[in-house]
């Protein structure tokens, strides 16, 4: 069998390559991850690659977080009017919610503590991984990029660093849901009547409780590409040294103690 595909001659492996993207094991923080997940449900596990469980999470706080009006109920909140605040939150959907919001926070650090020390072992085992993968509908390889350029995409439209770095599967996740959100948001009008001057218009035509969820659907883009192109090129510099020196590397070069021995 080919030692160069994830054909499971080995317990574990540090990083898959295929036509969608390139998933891979490296160590995270996991306060860092469970903050994203506390940030927006969801995002922690899709930082993880774990794709499944942050679509249902994602799709969840959309769903109950619109039925509970708990994003009207955060604005009324920062202007102070919290007796409105009580008002419209709507009780059945928020006893459902948070239960789940807790979860995704508990079970994204935990997932991540976790991966870290599967990380820790699929590294010692230092089994080869397949670094190029061709199909009818795509192609990928491991390369070196550009972290800035994945911010900057990003920033543009979330999704395209995405693109930029071939996660297909974040990409056109991130960039369906920003154009859901723009829509139910009305925040392109928004932005044309305030080009036009016509700042109450403006005003008045958003959709606050659909707004908010932008900031941080912007964030995690953001975060994510810079991350995972930052990760990929360190996979990219490790595989290409093993290479190097599995093939190019005579076999009695040693170092010891800063000194080369031939």
């Amino acid at each position: 069998m080919d030692n160069y595909t994830n054909d499971n001659t080995a317990r574990r492996y540090v990083a898959h390559v295929s036509i969608l993207g390139t998933t891979q094991l490296h160590l995270r923080n996991p306060y860092i991850i469970a903050w994203w997940s506390a940030a927006f449900p969801g995002f922690g596990h899709l930082l993880l690659s774990k794709y499944l469980r942050g679509y249902a999470l994602f799709i969840w706080e959309v769903a109950v977080n619109i039925q509970a009006h708990i994003n009207s109920a955060m604005i009324y909140s920062f202007q102070g009017n919290i007796d409105m605040a009580k008002e419209v939150l709507n009780t059945r959907w928020l006893l459902m919610y948070i239960p789940v919001y807790l979860f995704g926070i508990w079970d994204s650090y935990r997932t991540t503590v976790d991966m870290n020390r599967v990380y820790l072992l699929a590294e010692r085992e230092e089994h080869r991984f397949n670094s190029f993968s061709l199909g009818a509908l795509e192609i990928n390889y491991l390369d070196k990029r550009n972290p800035v350029v994945a911010v900057m995409w990003s920033l543009f439209i979330p999704g395209l660093g995405q693109l930029y770095i071939h996660r297909i599967l974040t990409a056109i996740f991130v960039i369906v849901w920003l154009v859901v959100f723009y829509y139910f948001s009305h925040v392109q009008e928004a932005i044309f009547l305030l080009i036009l001057g016509k700042v109450k218009e403006a005003t008045s035509v958003l959709k606050p409780e659909w707004l908010l969820f932008i900031p941080s659907h912007y964030g995690f883009a953001v975060y994510d590409s810079y991350i995972n192109t930052v990760e990929n090129n360190k996979l990219f510099e490790k595989e290409l040294r093993n290479h190097l020196t599995e093939n190019y590397q005579s076999e009695g070069f040693q170092i010891l103690k800063g000194q080369k021995v031939k």
